[in-house]
């Protein structure tokens, strides 16, 4: 089997696909800012990011940073990769990163072209959101006594286990370039959603639709951050995803 890196190895989604290749019998090195051995912050790099990518076969980069950084990181980790010879670079990104003009997506978008050009063999799977982002966000919403909501936008949650599933699975193949994007079940309207979420944890909130304008919501009211339902491949639902977390609360 071969040894594996996977970064963000502590995240949402890498620590899932960091089990599932350990599962399969890899060796596999997590790299997490603040995760001994391999505590490296991608931004910066140097000589720790060298030690953890030498004699790796593949890297898989989840690490990811809306605040800002992703084209850096990606920077630091194809040279590091180079200097190892790295022979697969599996990346994970956002569905609509080349329609949506939101700075993190343009700067995920940056990272795919740095990968792309790199000259390792590469592969790049875009996923829709996760079902944790949309009840976070959620979940923020509804502390108010009103519950105001971007009117007119649809999303498309998928779960992140399918996602882990799919990456996990590329990482141990030959490299693919861009693969079939890999949306949620359903597109749902975001009233919808927040129905459901309040539903689910018993909540009673006015639900208030808001227009809003811009570069940035006219695409996402475009749709430019769905799949469609050609590349709708995942199956959990968000109610499934609700349904879960509170058996899960209950046996707590």
């Amino acid at each position: 089997m071969t040894t594996m890196l996977v970064t963000g190895g502590t995240g949402t989604l890498g620590r899932l696909v960091a089990a599932r290749l350990r599962a399969d019998g890899h060796e596999v090195r997590v790299l997490s800012r603040h995760a001994p051995p391999y505590a490296v912050d991608l931004r910066t790099g140097g000589a720790a990011l060298d030690a953890a990518v030498e004699g790796v076969e593949t890297v898989v980069h989840c690490a990811s940073t809306p605040s800002g950084g992703d084209e850096k990181a990606a920077a630091r980790l194809v040279g590091a990769a180079r200097r190892a010879g790295v022979r697969h670079l599996a990346h994970i990104s956002i569905v609509g990163v080349d329609r949506v003009p939101y700075r993190y997506y343009r700067s995920k978008l940056a990272a795919e072209r740095l990968i792309e050009e790199s000259g390792l063999g590469w592969t790049i799977l875009r996923a829709t959101q996760f079902h944790d982002l949309v009840l976070g966000v959620l979940q923020a919403l509804a502390k108010a006594p009103v519950l105001l909501l971007p009117a007119g936008l649809s999303d498309q949650p998928v779960e992140v286990t399918e996602v882990a599933d799919r990456l996990a699975a590329l990482a141990t193949e030959p490299p693919a370039g861009r693969v079939p994007d890999l949306g949620g079940p359903e597109v749902r309207t975001l009233e919808s959603l927040a129905r459901a979420y309040l539903t689910a944890t018993d909540r009673r909130r006015a639900l208030v639709n808001v227009p809003l304008w811009g570069r940035t919501y006219r695409a996402f009211h475009e749709g430019g951050h769905l799949t469609g339902d050609e590349h709708a491949l995942g199956r959990g639902t968000f109610e499934d995803y609700l349904h879960r977390r509170a058996r899960a609360a209950g046996r707590a």
